[in-house]
């Protein structure tokens, strides 16, 4: 057996240790302020407890101030939580938890579930056990200690958690002071390593193992963070997001709505259509010149999906019919379908093409259903039927390389047309259950990572690139877009994904130079992916603050007096022939009471009229979010308003015919 341990350091340094030296032992050796501050140890980037002997390999000092540190803090202070319940509330069970994204949960068994009164007092005692600051110890039990010890705590969730470890796995029992959990690890050193920097967020109910056959548990949900500045920004930054929650914007602004008997479906308001069709318009002018829109049927029978592998690999997502015939040999099946690429494979093969032809570049605005858990339906961002910016590029495999980057350059067109100016483009690439050769994978990663080094380069470090190992569809590698939005989180919106296996399936082909059938590549773009979701973005973005080119309802003229409505129809009706959405209000309301009204459906201009206003032909602008009004002549608010109100890419448009004109 060996005597020493060979460990190699972050600054390239190796050092021996003794057999059964802990991470503490060698952060003690460096030094006893980096003693003081450890909380872990990393071997080959495996997270260990402290106290645990190292073995040869990469360690690593981890810190309260590492991101590693952070699942630890979280984990380390979902058990604290649970001995708070305990203390508090004795027999209560608890079962599991796990840390999550953005912070931890724990599911416990009690006659009388907590409510959100409960939590200020469970927090409370969660601050005495840290500050008690008593150490996490680790023991291994055997599986009939565990059971016999939990059994007679009256734990039996325990129990059934103990059966579920597959036998010969180390069944772990960590400490802190004197009460314990089964738990896999690791842990910081103890508990005041957590520091203060915790909340409990909410109550929930959860099925114990998420089966509704099961007993109805209590959720206690919470966040925590390294350090206070950290917990203060994300609490800002969800409070931002409720205000900005575009479920109660569009209730505000009177857009849409949800109910029963369509869940996962929209049924749009006037005014939210109006700004949806807005979105239409404008991704479809983007369009102009370099795409053909076409259209592609809902309802396909069963063996297209058949063929391009979507039955097999998305067949419960998918919305199915069958269709009884006269005969019942004349059943058949069909689905709503859930993407447009087979509908759009099919008119690419109607008819000869030759490679003259490509890029042949083809576009749908598709509505399209996907089967969602009801669990995950959210609005306007998780829907069962949404209108997809799809399109399909076919072309040669010398041209895919060129025609990623051409699409590239239109997406991120669009987002900075929108104001989003943060992106990361990541290519995901091939999972582990797919189709198609390792070859044909190679070529289309090996492609698409030069693209990616070009897209880099290009934006001379603005745009920011990485990539997503495994992340790819079944059928090819794609490259992902992600956005960040005025408060900094970040959605994934636009893919290019690139497709050498549809084609194969369904035997699509061109007439190459030689005269020979040959395969095209195909590429999948969408820009906005699902226009609805989008348009949830930009509101909750924009705190349904819109710009005045997105607004629904751009300009509301509102009358001080009846002896200003004559001039008032007047302003508004110059603004419509001007190209604007406006209305009236000429109410026998004071105008403080109007402009509040108004404000609250977000309306972006109140245009002001009195009895002075209509004299001097003048009007009083009152913008979004402002106190101050400013005044100007009706013609100067035309110009400015309809200058304000017209898309980006039209005035794109405007100043290149300016300038080719001068």
């Amino acid at each position: 057996m060996s005597q020493s341990v060979s460990l190699a350091f972050p600054d390239g340094s190796v050092r021996s240790f003794a057999a059964g030296t802990t991470g503490r032992d060698v952060a003690e050796s460096i030094s006893k302020s980096l003693a003081k501050k450890a909380v872990a140890i990393a071997i080959d980037g495996t997270v260990r407890d402290l106290s645990d002997p190292v073995a040869d390999g990469k360690i690593e000092i981890i810190t309260r101030t590492d991101d590693r540190a952070l699942e630890l803090i979280r984990h380390d202070t979902a058990h604290v939580l649970a001995e708070a319940v305990q203390e508090l509330w004795p027999g209560t069970q608890v079962t599991i938890g796990p840390v999550i994204e953005n912070g931890f949960y724990y599911d416990f068994a009690k006659n009388e579930p907590f409510t959100p009164d409960d939590l200020p007092v469970i927090e409370k005692r969660m601050r005495e056990i840290i500050q008690r600051n008593k150490p996490f110890t680790r023991e291994i039990w055997s599986r009939e200690k565990a059971k016999e010890v939990f059994a007679a705590k009256g734990e039996s969730y325990k129990v059934e958690l103990v059966d579920a470890i597959p036998e010969g796995q180390d069944l772990k029992i960590y400490y802190q002071g004197d009460w314990f959990d089964l738990c896999r690890g690791p842990h910081m050193a103890s508990t005041g390593q957590i520091g203060n920097a915790f909340k409990l967020m909410k109550v929930a109910g959860a099925y114990w193992r998420g089966d509704s056959n099961n007993p109805m548990l209590t959720r206690i949900y919470g966040t925590a963070f390294a350090e206070q500045a950290d917990l203060d920004n994300y609490l800002h930054i969800l409070a931002e997001a409720e205000k900005r929650d575009h479920r109660r914007l569009g209730r505000e602004m009177d857009l849409f709505h949800f109910q029963e008997e369509g869940p996962g479906v929209v049924f749009w308001h006037g005014k939210g259509w109006r700004m949806f069709q807005t979105l239409v318009s404008y991704m479809r002018r983007r369009l102009q010149g370099d795409y053909q829109e076409v259209n592609a049927p809902q309802v396909l029978d069963k063996s297209l999906w058949e063929t391009s592998g979507h039955w097999g690999w998305y067949r419960d997502n998918m919305f199915k019919v069958t269709v009884a015939g006269d005969d019942t040999d004349d059943d058949r099946v069909f689905a709503l379908k859930p993407m447009n690429c087979p509908g759009h494979i099919q008119i690419f093969k109607h008819g000869l093409k030759s490679y003259r032809e490509l890029p042949i570049r083809l576009a749908e605005f598709g509505n399209v259903h996907r089967y969602e858990p009801s669990g995950a339906l959210h609005g306007l961002m998780r829907v069962r039927g949404f209108t997809q910016d799809d399109a399909h590029i076919f072309c040669t495999d010398e041209q895919m390389a060129a025609e990623c980057l051409k699409i590239n350059d239109l997406i991120l067109s669009v987002y900075e047309d929108f104001g989003f100016k943060e992106i990361v483009v990541k290519l995901s690439t091939r999972p582990d259950k797919r189709v198609g050769s390792d070859e044909l994978w190679d070529r289309a990663e090996s492609v698409m990572m030069d693209v990616l080094k070009t897209i880099e380069a290009q934006s001379e470090g603005r745009i920011k690139t990485g990539i997503l190992p495994g992340e790819g569809a079944f059928y090819g590698p794609k490259f992902e877009y992600t956005l960040k939005d005025a408060i900094g989180r970040e959605w994934q919106c636009g893919t290019t994904q690139v497709d050498f296996n549809l084609p194969e399936r369904f035997g699509a082909f061109y007439i190459d130079q030689h005269s020979e059938k040959t395969q095209p590549v195909m590429i999948h773009r969408a820009i906005c992916g699902s226009m609805e979701r989008f348009l949830g973005i930009l509101i909750e973005n924009f705190a349904g603050h819109m710009p005045l080119w997105v607004s629904p309802l751009q300009v509301v003229v509102a009358t001080i007096t009846s002896e200003a409505d004559a001039y008032g129809e007047e302003v508004a009706e110059a603004l419509r022939d001007a190209g604007l959405d406006v209305e009236t209000d000429f109410r026998n309301e004071k105008i403080n009471y109007k402009i509040r009204e108004h404000s609250v459906t977000k309306v972006p201009v109140i245009i002001v009229c009195g009895k002075k206003e209509a004299e001097e032909r003048s009007v009083n602008i009152r913008r979004l979010g402002s106190q101050s009004q400013t005044s100007m002549s009706l013609d100067e608010a035309i110009a400015s308003l309809s200058l304000e109100a017209t898309a980006p890419d039209i005035l794109r448009k405007q100043d290149a015919r300016r300038s080719k004109a001068a």
